[in-house]
């Protein structure tokens, strides 16, 4: 899918027009919220929110990497919440898109990892979210993250 940006229209719009064509229309993009991976971290972000998950970070990571669309990182208030957050998490995602997401970190409880393919999700501790700042890497620069 070709995306124009408004000067290039114009540009290609003059071209053609100077070579007796009718101009190419851009193709419409499609609104972020259309996106699967928008869908699919709307799921995440609920569930999360449901089940009273703090400080709850979505970051978009479109042109930052290729790994995937999104990240979200949260924090849980126990080792027994975050393994609880992590696994509600996993079996909303598979009941509701029957998609099979990855977790490690489950036996411990610190740091849940949880791969959905275009999002990617992060359960902490609070004092190991503190310790690893993974918002100050992924974030945009400027920005200041919530509890910062």
């Amino acid at each position: 899918m070709a995306l124009f940006a408004k000067e290039d229209v114009v540009l290609t719009q003059r071209v053609d027009a100077v070579a007796g064509q009718a101009a190419p229309k851009p193709e419409a993009s499609t609104p972020e919220d259309d996106r699967p991976s928008s869908r699919l971290l709307r799921l995440i972000l609920d569930s999360l929110e449901n089940d009273k998950a703090e400080d709850v970070i979505p970051i978009p990571l479109t042109g930052k990497s290729e790994m995937a669309d999104f990240m979200v990182i949260a924090s849980g208030r126990s080792t027994r919440q975050v393994i609880s957050l992590s696994e509600k998490l996993v079996d909303r995602l598979k009941a509701e898109t029957g998609q099979t997401c990855r977790m490690e970190g489950k036996e411990t409880g610190d740091w849940v990892l949880i791969d959905c393919g275009d999002v990617v999700v992060h359960i902490f501790r609070p004092e190991v979210r503190d310790f690893y700042q993974l918002e100050k890497m992924w974030m945009p620069s400027g920005t200041v993250a919530a509890g910062a």
